[in-house]
């Protein structure tokens, strides 16, 4: 595993497993949230934005946290990823996590955005989990079984997977106490 794309909604834990993924497998983290936002919320252009992406997706080795799917070198990304993890959780789960992420981080700046965007009320956001499942879910669906055979793709259902699935790689890179 030494490219690793994480996809899904908003709220649904993919960022803070992205980080504590490239942590313990020992990769550099990239955030597409970061790459794509510039001070004060504004978004890049097209094009800056794929050179930006198309540079990180071509290093040997990295967790990439987003999803970023017909812009940001999406194909590319697909193309060089190993393993993808699908952060496929019910909208309620996303719609807490991003209610909870607001109410913990509010007017702060997330380790995995970019400088100058602090986390903030945003109901177009807002709507965006809202209609996640049914607006943007199915062209993740069909990004994802665009993979080749040799890739991997594991599907994230619930918190408790994820956190297990950490659990079981911390272990695993652990040395065992005798």
């Amino acid at each position: 595993m030494q490219r690793v794309l994480v996809m899904g909604s908003s709220g649904s834990g993919k960022s803070t497993f992205a980080l504590r993924l490239a942590e313990l497998a020992g990769l550099p983290f990239v955030s597409l949230d970061a790459l794509f936002w510039k001070p004060g919320w504004q978004p890049s252009e097209p094009g800056p934005f794929n050179e930006r992406v198309t540079v990180a997706a071509n290093q040997p080795a990295w967790v990439m946290d987003g999803n970023y799917m017909r812009h940001g070198a999406g194909e590319l990304r697909r193309e060089r990823a190993d393993t993808v993890f699908w952060f496929d959780l019910p909208r309620y789960q996303c719609m807490t996590g991003i209610m909870m992420r607001i109410a913990t981080s509010y007017g702060q700046v997330r380790q995995e955005m970019a400088a100058g965007c602090p986390e903030r009320i945003d109901l177009e956001f807002v709507r965006y989990v809202w209609t996640y499942r049914r607006e943007q879910r199915p062209q993740l669906v069909a990004y994802v079984d665009g993979l080749r055979p040799d890739q991997a793709l594991i599907h994230i259902v619930d918190r408790r997977q994820s956190d297990r699935y950490l659990a079981d790689l911390n272990a695993a890179r652990s040395p065992a106490i005798h």
